[in-house]
């Protein structure tokens, strides 16, 4: 995926590493609110090196034979299988999703879980995922990968906040390239941009999805 004009280029480097794992580590993710009815979710926010030094984050798009939101823009992740923390379900999802092996000491931290419409409570966790040379999508959950140049999220113009007459809760959009990117995926990645690379403590809980994602 291409950067927009004028948008900066971060580098793929020790430096980035470690800014992003500071602010991470600085920042103080909201309780998980724990709602009994939620199903347990993990995803992937991953800065690769797309192959010449510069950052970039990893997006799917679903397959399109998939239950449940299929063809949407997604991060890879999936259930929190029993006996498993939010990081190992996301490592695992990596590499059953895209092929992408990381260790544990490639988890920089966790943001805010995010409770969706569908019923899930998803807690994101960011991870230093290396060169891109192994990705490959699984094609029963993901139909293409696409890299995502980190100062894409810089963009002035993005995000906008909807409002809509279903809810008092303005909805997420991000515009990335020229595809527009909704909650839960917007927002959680609005919170990475933020948080993880500017470190601002910027809660996203109170952003909604587009009526359309809500079953």
């Amino acid at each position: 995926m291409a950067a927009t004009p004028g948008t900066p280029s971060y580098r793929f480097d020790d430096t980035l590493r470690a800014r992003l794992a500071m602010h991470v580590a600085g920042f103080g993710p909201l309780p998980d609110p724990h709602l009994p009815e939620s199903r347990l979710a993990a995803v992937a926010l991953t800065v690769v090196d797309v192959g010449d030094g510069s950052a970039a984050l990893v997006l799917t798009r679903r397959a399109p034979k998939m239950r449940a939101h299929a063809g949407q823009w997604a991060l890879p992740g999936g259930h929190i299988d029993e006996g498993e923390s939010a990081p190992e379900a996301a490592r695992r999802e990596l590499h059953e999703e895209i092929g992408l092996e990381v260790g544990p000491g490639d988890v920089l931290g966790r943001l805010d879980v995010y409770p969706t419409r569908s019923g899930y409570s998803i807690t994101p966790i960011v991870v230093w995922g290396g060169p891109i040379d192994a990705l490959h999508p699984n094609p029963a959950e993901v139909a293409s990968i696409h890299l995502v140049p980190l100062g894409e999220l810089d963009r002035p113009d993005s995000p906008e906040m909807l409002a809509i007459p279903e809810s008092p809760r303005p909805v997420i959009k991000l515009l990335i390239g020229d595809t527009h990117i909704h909650a839960p995926t917007a927002a959680v990645v609005h919170q990475f941009h933020e948080v993880a690379v500017h470190g601002r403590s910027t809660r996203v809980h109170d952003l909604e999805q587009p009526v359309w994602a809500w079953g």
